[in-house]
């Protein structure tokens, strides 16, 4: 009776350790969906929409991303997201910018719960509407010296790269926007050419199909260096006031996270997915035309970026007075 009852208990652990084992080789066995916390259109969205297409193909799952926006630094999509299970089916689709979302008050915890994919990014440009009055940068400084915070300029919500690098530029030109916050960059971009707003801050990538047809007009990069695109280079905004180098460059890094919880193999899983599809000739041309750097960092060297821009993007805004919560008191370790 023992030996027999000792051969059922051993075929129950067999057969529930091939289930387990077979449920891990099956993953991923139904959709995934992607939460992205930014709205529709902009250089997030798009990147992530293309990068899960390829995945999908070599997951043989359908990958579904659903814009989940609102709240500050993405916090009403990473919350969503975060509350899923730690299973593999639930993806957040993101940006550098939802390292801010903790000293805005958006989220109680540091951002170093996920395990980051980064696609790539791409250098911030300062642009105007095609009718706005003013043909170079100096021409604008000195409009909003003239008319402190009389000039409206547009970008993603606040704390997102976008508006960092709108805080910096008036921290290093001693002018003043008056800030309009917007859900994504696309509709920040949409407000600038209907006249919404005068200026819009959004990445080269985000502005290249407008750029190109003449629907805004760029004045500076926020970046050290000028950028050639097509037939104009397009100068940096370092040139004229040097004091931007005490706040700026701040790098872009738009992809996914997982949360780290979830198990190893899933993980591994959607890495491989990951390093196949960035190689993908979509992909790479989405790259090549848009001005967008294709960059494939995941693992240990992700979460590591991730870590330091939470460090200097939290104590940055506590700086600029921009921040609602002491980046201390998250333990977030300054830069």
């Amino acid at each position: 009776m023992k030996k027999v009852m000792l051969l059922g208990m051993i075929a129950m652990v067999l057969i529930t350790g091939m289930m387990f084992a077979r449920g891990q080789e099956e993953y991923p066995s139904r959709d995934i969906t992607n939460i992205l916390v930014w709205a529709a259109g902009g250089g997030t969205d798009l990147a992530n929409r293309l990068v899960m297409a390829e995945m999908a193909k070599i997951l043989k799952v359908n990958i579904n991303v659903v814009n989940v926006t609102g709240g500050v630094g993405g916090s009403v999509g990473m919350l969503e997201a975060y509350s899923k299970p730690a299973d593999g089916y639930t993806l957040c689709g993101l940006s550098e910018s939802i390292v801010t979302a903790g000293v805005q008050g958006g989220w109680d915890k540091r951002v170093n719960v996920w395990d980051y994919f980064i696609i790539g990014g791409s250098p911030d440009v300062l642009s105007v509407s095609p009718n706005a009055p003013y043909k170079n940068l100096k021409e604008l400084v000195d409009a909003m010296k003239a008319n402190p915070k009389g000039i409206k300029a547009g970008a993603s919500a606040s704390g997102s790269i976008h508006h960092l690098n709108l805080l910096a530029f008036e921290k290093g030109t001693g002018a003043q926007f008056n800030f309009i916050p917007y859900t994504g960059s696309a509709p920040a971009q949409n407000a600038a050419m209907t006249g919404e707003v005068t200026v819009v801050i959004t990445s080269v990538q985000e502005q290249s199909e407008l750029l190109k047809a003449g629907k805004l007009r760029p004045l500076a990069m926020l970046t050290p260096d000028p950028f050639k695109f097509g037939d104009i280079t397009i100068p940096s905004a370092f040139a004229d006031y040097p004091d931007l180098a005490k706040y700026l460059p701040l790098e872009q890094q738009i992809g996914f996270g997982i949360r780290r919880d979830a198990p190893e193999p899933v993980k591994a899983k959607l890495r491989e997915a990951f390093k196949q599809a960035i190689k993908a000739e979509a992909v790479q041309k989405f790259g090549r035309d848009r001005f967008f750097t294709i960059k494939g960092i995941y693992g240990d060297e992700a979460n590591k970026i991730f870590d330091k821009l939470e460090s200097v993007f939290s104590w940055t805004l506590w700086e600029l007075g921009a921040a609602k919560v002491d980046p201390a008191k998250l333990g977030i370790p300054k830069p």
